[in-house]
């Protein structure tokens, strides 16, 4: 389709992207309302609009080469940086335990979901390994894993549409789940009680601008961050790339064990987990990387949003949409169900899942929005946890259902 900005006008659209990225931080931090869905949310949420106005192409090289190819792998090393696996044992163990609970159940829904529609989409497998890994980790386990299989770009277009509109509905019940009173009469909410009794921000701006507030960054802090990151992505890819010539792939094990040491996704993640750890107090000294890292997820939640065109999804996604809310639907099962089982608080529950389905930013998101301070912290911890074995599950499920 002919759009008002080509996909070789590289600047417009670069533009473009950067604008509606600044756009959706400043309402985040300005409005309540924008603030309550968060600026991920709607960042993507411009991309769909403007491709489906006929304003920027669904595919261009500026979303592929810099965005996949850069602004991704780069982020990966700096968001990871709060992932000290001893810290996390401290702070968020009882987090952790319902997160995990809720990845076991992502694991059974790409099953259950395989199973029940193979054979309505060529390479639903695929769509399941790829699934698996985003909605315990994040859109970067889905690249890392669409890579790692080498899921037909049609399949992965049509997918990436499905998850968008799903994710859409998903966050809206989680959203309803807090503010209902149903929900509320069977789960204990400390987190809500205090919110409605101390109220949300003592100055009037918004939870995001609280949480996003200025700190001291200098210019050796950038040079530093950006140093490291790009180190460890190039490290990565070295060391994938010789595995992936070293282990042959003769049949199904060796196949996976192929993929997951050749995959340079993999080793960004274990390379980050080494030094957020074992130099953890470094790690700590490393001044905005949380700020450039989110930034840089901005720009990837923008370029999720522009393959969500309505007649891509009119054509090919309904099955895939279906096959994606099952997925989601057994790992809210699982959530609730467990949670309850184990008496979490429902804050915990609704974020966990949120930090399974999509991610740390739009888990930590909405700990900001609602006024959750005390969970900001665990929900990027267990976030970014998923990152780290996101990849691993999704290769896992892949080999499994022969990807």
């Amino acid at each position: 389709m002919q759009t008002l900005i080509a996909a070789d006008n590289h600047w417009a659209l670069l533009a473009i992207l950067f604008a509606s990225t600044f756009l959706a931080i400043f309402l985040e931090q300005k409005y309540q309302w924008a603030s309550k869905i968060s600026g991920a949310i709607i960042t993507l949420v411009i991309a769909i609009a403007l491709v489906n106005l006929g304003v920027i192409p669904s595919e261009a090289p500026v979303f592929d080469d810099f965005v996949w190819g850069y602004a991704v792998p780069l982020a990966i090393p700096l968001l990871l940086l709060q992932t000290d696996l001893r810290r996390m044992h401290r702070e968020a163990g009882r987090f952790l335990a319902i997160f995990l609970i809720g990845a076991v159940g992502t694991v059974v829904g790409a099953v259950l979901a395989t199973v029940l529609l193979r054979g309505t989409v060529e390479g639903i497998p695929g769509a399941a390994a790829m699934m698996t890994g985003s909605y315990i980790g994040g859109g970067v386990n889905f690249t890392a894993l669409a890579a790692a299989f080498n899921v037909d770009a049609n399949l992965k277009a049509s997918t990436t549409v499905a998850d968008n509109l799903n994710m859409a509905i998903y966050f809206l019940v989680l959203l309803s789940a807090a503010g209902s009173a149903w929900f509320r009469k069977r789960y204990r909410h400390p987190h809500i009680d205090d919110v409605l009794a101390n109220g949300k921000s003592d100055t009037g701006e918004t939870l995001a601008a609280s949480y996003w507030t200025k700190k001291e960054t200098s210019l050796k802090d950038i040079a530093w961050n950006m140093t490291y990151a790009v180190i460890v992505v190039f490290l990565s890819k070295l060391i994938g790339g010789f595995f992936r010539d070293l282990i042959p792939a003769d049949n199904w094990f060796l196949k996976m064990l192929n993929t997951f040491f050749g995959s340079e996704y993999v080793w960004i993640t274990n390379l980050s987990l080494l030094w957020s750890t074992c130099f953890s107090k470094q790690a700590s000294k490393m001044r905005g990387a949380q700020e450039i890292g989110t930034w840089l997820i901005y720009l990837f939640f923008f370029v999720i949003g522009a393959p969500a065109s309505v007649g891509v999804l009119i054509r090919n996604a309904p099955i895939l949409l279906l096959f994606c809310m099952i997925i989601v639907l057994v790992n809210m099962l699982f959530c609730f169900l467990g949670g309850k089982l184990f008496r979490f608080d429902l804050e915990e529950i609704i974020l966990a899942s949120n930090a399974n389905i999509g991610g740390p930013t739009t888990a930590a998101g909405m700990a900001i929005s609602q006024g959750w301070v005390k969970l900001i912290g665990p929900c990027m911890l267990v976030g970014t946890f998923g990152y780290v074995i996101g990849t691993w599950l999704g290769i896992l499920v892949g080999s499994l259902l022969g990807a």
